[in-house]
């Protein structure tokens, strides 16, 4: 893709989405064999208001899904549960995912300068290969504080550096998976008043499932906010959306949500109830145009809700609770 390309992508105007995307699924179309060939199988005019096919999630598991010949400088993974095969996003150009989630980041909270960032995600550091693990360590060079840090299992030792932040009164970001927080929450305790919690989503067997309201329930109870945001992120995309603690995500400008029917893939919609489509701009180098496994509701003004699991879907490592 032309660097001009990726200018227009990070400075968009909503009117010029559209355009971008044709420009984007032009070049894919010609330079993904993956996609070429999947897109080869269906009829253009079988799809319903959308003119793009959208490339079934678990490809990334079973094919190397790039757009030109290149030699990736990263290769992200998903986490999974133990046994199952991983996604693989094959990342040409790291400054790419760094542009998407700097600017998506600032987009909805301001600059990482203005942040404190506090890492708890012991199972995506423990394995390696983490998207979520890349961007927030990128984050925490951006903020430049001194006590930014990611933690295993040492919630002592975060609830002294969460409890001296709140003194100093530092705006904090805690990103965590679900897991972890629950963990920390069940032995400590503290009023944030300055300290945003960020749940990751997942799981990962750790713990029984539980509903979104009930997960974000107790950590409001334990960390005394109002409000616990949360991060819709996954290895195969290179964009990430934010809920400010209703559980409606919103997208950054290069990122667009759609749902498609469960019974008929190809009639997509631009809003209502389905599994979710996802447009993402930024993925320029692997598939910008992707069909989840997540179900969800999309709303007139783009944002959207996740409600659950397509069935027998493998159980995502980032997935989001069901409500």
């Amino acid at each position: 893709m032309k660097s001009s390309f990726v200018n227009k992508v990070f400075s968009l105007e909503e009117e010029d989405f559209y355009q971008l995307a044709d420009e984007l699924y032009q070049f894919q179309v010609q330079n993904n064999p993956v996609y070429s060939a999947f897109c080869s199988t269906l009829s253009q005019s079988s799809f319903s208001g959308i003119r793009y096919p959208f490339l079934p999630i678990s490809f990334f598991k079973t094919h190397k899904v790039v757009s030109g010949s290149f030699d990736p400088a990263i290769v992200f993974k998903s986490s999974g549960t133990s046994g199952q095969q991983q996604s693989m996003h094959f990342v040409k150009d790291p400054a790419l995912y760094e542009a998407s989630f700097t600017n998506g980041f600032e987009t909805f909270y301001g600059h990482p300068s203005e942040w404190c960032f506090l890492g708890l995600l012991p199972s995506y550091l423990e394995r390696g290969g983490s998207s979520l693990v890349y961007m927030v360590d990128k984050l925490m060079q951006l903020s430049g504080h001194p006590a930014n840090g990611f933690y295993l299992h040492e919630h002592a030792q975060l609830f002294q550096t969460l409890q001296e932040l709140e003194k100093e009164r530092q705006k904090t970001m805690l990103f965590g998976v679900t897991y972890a927080l629950l963990d920390f929450a069940e032995f400590y305790q503290l009023p944030c008043r300055h300290t945003f919690i960020m749940e990751t989503g997942g799981m990962k067997g750790r713990r029984e499932e539980l509903i979104r309201e009930e997960v974000h329930e107790r950590l409001q109870k334990s960390f005394g906010v109002n409000r616990v945001h949360s991060e819709y992120g996954m290895t195969e995309l290179l964009s990430q959306a934010y809920s400010k603690g209703n559980g409606i995500f919103q997208c950054p400008p290069w990122m667009k949500v759609l749902v498609r029917d469960e019974d008929d893939p190809l009639s997509i919609q631009t809003k209502g109830k389905g599994a979710i489509n996802i447009i993402d701009l930024a993925n320029m180098y692997s598939c910008g145009f992707i069909a989840t496994d997540d179900i969800g509701e999309v709303f007139e003004d783009g944002s959207f809700k996740v409600l659950g699991r397509m069935d027998n879907s493998d159980v995502r490592g980032c997935s989001l609770l069901t409500l």
